[in-house]
């Protein structure tokens, strides 16, 4: 089969990455988590106390964007890449609550998706690349021959998220994870820049009563179907 793009976007906690990791696997594509990108530069910006829970110094973060250099590794024992901040590997430090209460925020910020943007664009130049994340078939790739738009309810979504966050050992209360998702829907979808929205040409998928091993099989479904029309 000749190579794709595909591009999953959707709202937060609907698994988007684990599908991404799933299906890059299987057809040896490369799998880029745009979401880590963001929370690795909100990380960075928590270290230099440009954002918190009530300030955001928008303007020392865009005068940081040179400082930051983001890459990804492959992690051959966990079977996926993981996101290195200055050549610091950050991946579980960014999957933190704090991490996620602020991640919205700082995507907003225009220079900030534009520099992003910039570097998944040529990550996926040669097509062969499984990519998610909140504009991927509007913004970074409209041209991408798969798009998906993943969505379930949030009280789903919360429970996802809150069981995962207990599993990594976060203490966390499932209120205070709902809270955080209810606001992270109300921000990405109301942000001037590349707001999270359906593509026209998206497929969506609403996974609310489906398991990871159903969702993957009837995306799967839907590539192959893409390759014999």
């Amino acid at each position: 089969m000749n190579h794709i793009t595909i591009a999953i976007d959707g709202f937060s906690s609907t698994g988007k990455s684990t599908l991404a990791k799933q299906l890059a696997k299987h057809l040896g594509y490369v799998y880029v988590d745009t979401g880590a990108m963001y929370r690795a530069v909100t990380y960075f910006a928590m270290q230099n106390h440009w954002v918190g829970e009530d300030f955001l110094d928008a303007k020392a973060l865009v005068n940081g964007l040179p400082k930051i250099k983001l890459h990804f590794q492959f992690n051959a024992n966990l079977g996926f890449a993981e996101m290195y901040l200055n050549d610091v590997n950050v991946e579980n430090e960014i999957r933190s609550i704090e991490v996620s209460r602020l991640v919205s925020k700082v995507a907003e910020i225009s220079e900030v998706r534009t520099k992003l943007v910039e570097q998944q664009q040529e990550m996926g130049k040669n097509k062969g690349i499984v990519m998610d994340g909140r504009d991927i078939g509007t913004v970074v790739f409209p041209d991408a021959e798969l798009k998906l738009f993943m969505t379930a309810s949030a009280h789903t979504r919360a429970k996802r998220r809150f069981d995962e966050l207990i599993e990594k050992g976060q203490k966390v209360s499932y209120e205070e994870v709902l809270q955080n998702v209810e606001e992270r829907d109300y921000i990405d979808t109301h942000r001037e820049d590349s707001p999270l929205v359906k593509a026209q040409d998206a497929i969506e998928i609403d996974n609310s009563t489906l398991t990871k091993k159903e969702q993957f099989d009837l995306v799967l479904d839907l590539i192959y179907k893409f390759h014999n029309d």
